[in-house]
């Protein structure tokens, strides 16, 4: 077995555990290179290699040692069990929350010098490049649940500043169920699978769930934005990221504003239809994982605009709303999102659990230039993040596992404890110490250098158990979020309580529910109610209000980019004409950087996949080959291949879900059979013509076709 090194690596291991290097103090270092370059000191290298024991004794044979070849295996075989005894451990507890992601590296630039708002280096010069490295998640479930299940979903960001590591742990929704971070357990416990049976995995449609939600109305904002298409979104790179909190920048001078952090997708906001992402759940599980690798595999890396927005405390008190509270946005109408900076994933992780899985974040990470705002909720997970981290990796240091270091050197009077990878030669792991000059040394990080107080920042008051006054209104902003969506948004949203609320078996919970929905709409709680067979409350106009917001809709807006996306074209072995189709049209959509996969009855050269293997869940768009009509009669041929009526059923199923179809040449009797009016982003043509391709890319810009949703009269 051989282990990667370079000298580089470790003299700053070196540096990291002793306090001198050639006699001067190491206080700050910097961070160089990618992420690659810092995980490579780490890595292990099998290749042209010998089986070893963990410390390193050749091991002849892997059998394990016998008293005769037919024997009972001895306890002496050491071999054995160092091997089943780290098998036995190799599974770390999941987390309590946030156990299903996906993770990948890159990088993030800079817009500018942003001296004049924060001391955060990192954004201290224009084009400064820093590490990063993203966890996306969903919530509830657990590491086997699908990733297209309903869900707030995970938003973590790391910088490997060469200040420091600075995690933004956010989510894909810019507000959140609770107020204050007591309750998270409770939240927790309510949302979870039924503690008796374990049921229903990933899903919030049972009855504890909604009796907390119709108990808690701070819930109701972050459950609307779950229900809508954001709690089903089309991929990791199709979904906005948010901080959640408000924080504080800090300059250097120590001036100090409010900032909340956002993430805002470069590919546009993308979401799924319901009976899509169900059934995605059951095609591929793991579809937001597929997306995210081959995304990056491509080289089609996906992009956000990192940015604040940023007020100071005066424009804060001015607001009809907290915005301590998390349970509340700013419109970007009151504040505007300034960009600070480009974030660009480029390269996989080269192993999932020592990447993705032992990556730990915590909103504790903070650097020079940011602060902590006193969110109650942003308060518990300071704390709650660091706790959890201590229980699934075994020990106080398990920021020393290679994805959670800084790149930048460490020295602290923090000794041994379980895992410690550091041979500290400080003997005065004390201070104040003479022993050994003083080190390591407090560097001038007091008032006016903005690092992590800010100054003069203060509070007073009586000890209290009790949420603020000024947190109270749960119901305003929810009909805010309601009310900027478009009418098609408005029925999906409903349609989705309507399925969450019809699994409830509580008739006090089902009226509960009814209530709290008519505090944000009377016509909410009307459209419910005939679903699951109630009545709903009278109208209280108290409640109501028509504000909106225009930076919440995912479908009044053309996707920038269709780079990644995938075209399904139906083709015929027994047609050798539709394969050729299939190949030009391949060809055709390349410049676009969209993929084409060839169905067709069996494997042959030039087809992808099968029709048994197939689904329009999998696929943005699909395309009929002229010649594979004979698929879709009733005598379709070679119908042993696959399921009755396959690729009838995805073509069918692509036009349900809003998807651009197309069909070519003879194959355009087809729309009529599976019974697909011609329409908007339905493309007829005779060939690979550029006019087809370009509408059809046009038709994936748009990516889902409002009109084909049936809306309540």
């Amino acid at each position: 077995m051989r282990y990667v090194w370079n000298l580089v690596a470790i003299a700053s291991i070196v540096s990291a555990a002793c306090p001198y290097m050639d006699g001067e103090p190491a206080l700050k270092g910097r961070s160089e290179g990618s992420n690659e370059q810092f995980l490579d000191q780490f890595t292990v290298d099998d290749s042209d290699s010998y089986l070893t024991s963990d410390v390193g004794g050749p091991i002849s044979d892997d059998h394990s040692l016998k008293a005769g070849e037919r024997g009972p295996t001895l306890l002496e075989d050491f071999i054995f069990r160092q091997k089943i005894q780290h098998f036995d451990h190799e599974r770390v507890p999941e987390r309590a929350v946030h156990a299903r992601g996906a993770g990948a590296h890159g990088t993030f630039t800079s817009y500018g010098d942003f001296g004049n708002i924060t001391a955060a280096s990192f954004l201290n010069s224009t084009g400064k490049e820093t590490p990063v490295f993203i966890r996306f998640s969903t919530v509830a479930g657990s590491r086997g649940s699908a990733d297209s299940v309903r869900d707030v979903h995970g938003f973590a960001v790391r910088f490997y500043t060469d200040e420091g590591n600075f995690d933004i742990v956010g989510n894909n929704i810019p507000v959140f169920f609770i107020q204050d971070a007591i309750l998270f357990p409770d939240l927790i416990h309510a949302v979870k699978p039924s503690p008796e049976k374990e049921i229903p995995q990933a899903a919030t449609a049972h009855d504890s769930a909604w009796d907390f939600f119709s108990q808690q109305p701070s819930a109701l904002h972050t459950l609307f934005w779950a229900m809508s298409g954001n709690g089903i979104p089309r991929s990791y790179r199709h979904m906005d990221g948010f901080g959640i909190h408000t924080f504080r920048f800090v300059t250097a001078s120590g001036t100090s504003q409010f900032v909340k952090f956002h993430f805002k997708t470069k590919q546009g906001k993308a979401s799924l239809v319901w009976e899509e992402a169900q059934i995605l759940a059951g095609k591929n599980a793991d579809y937001h994982r597929d997306d995210l690798w081959e995304a990056i595999e491509s080289g089609n890396g996906p992009e956000w605009e990192f940015g604040v927005q940023i007020f100071d405390e005066k424009t804060a008190e001015s607001f009809p709303f907290d915005v301590l509270d998390p349970t509340k946005i700013v419109p970007e109408e009151l504040v505007p999102f300034t960009p600070l900076g480009l974030l660009k994933l480029d390269r996989n992780p080269r192993n999932y659990f020592a990447e993705t899985e032992q990556v730990m974040f915590q909103p504790g990470h903070l650097v020079r230039g940011v602060d902590f705002s006193e969110d109650p909720l942003l308060q518990g997970r300071i704390y709650s993040y660091l706790d959890t981290q201590l229980n699934r990796h075994g020990g106080p240091n398990f920021e020393q596992l290679p994805i959670n270091r800084p790149h930048v050197p460490v020295h602290n009077n923090n000794r041994d404890g379980a895992g410690q990878n550091y041979i500290h030669l400080n003997t005065a792991a004390y201070s104040p110490n003479t022993l050994n000059a003083g080190s390591p040394k407090q560097a001038n990080q007091t008032v006016g250098n903005g690092f992590f107080t800010t100054p003069g920042r203060t509070v007073t008051g009586n000890l209290v158990r009790k949420t603020s006054p000024t947190f109270a209104d749960v119901w305003s902003q929810t009909r805010l979020f309601y009310n900027s969506l478009i009418p098609v948004e408005q029925q999906f949203l409903i349609n989705a309580i309507r399925f969450e609320t019809a699994q409830l078996k509580s008739s006090i919970v089902k009226s509960n529910v009814l209530i709290q929905l008519n505090r944000v709409s009377h016509d909410i709680a009307v459209r419910v109610a005939a679903a699951i067979g109630m009545t709903a409350p009278d109208a209280d106009p108290s409640f109501y209000n028509d504000n909106k917001t225009a930076f919440v809709s995912i479908f009044n807006t053309t996707l920038p980019t269709i780079a990644g996306f995938k075209i399904a074209v139906l083709a015929s072995v027994s047609s050798p004409g539709s394969l050729t189709q299939a190949a030009e049209l391949a060809t055709a959509f390349a410049p676009s950087k969209v993929t084409v996969a060839v169905i067709a009855e069996r494997l042959v050269p030039g087809v992808n996949a099968t029709y048994s293997a197939a689904d329009a869940s999998t696929f943005d768009g699909v395309i009929v080959a002229s010649g594979a009509e004979s698929l879709f009669g009733t005598n379709a041929t070679a119908s042993t291949f696959f399921p009755a009526g396959r690729p009838a059923q995805i073509l069918g199923d692509a036009y349900r879900w809003g998807k651009p179809v197309g069909v070519l040449g003879t194959a355009s009797g087809v729309l009529a059979a599976v019974g697909v009016p011609r329409g908007d982003g339905v493309y007829v043509g005779d060939g690979h013509a550029t006019g087809f391709v370009s509408g059809f890319e046009g038709g994936l810009g748009v990516f889902k076709f409002v009109g084909r949703f049936a809306l309540d009269s």
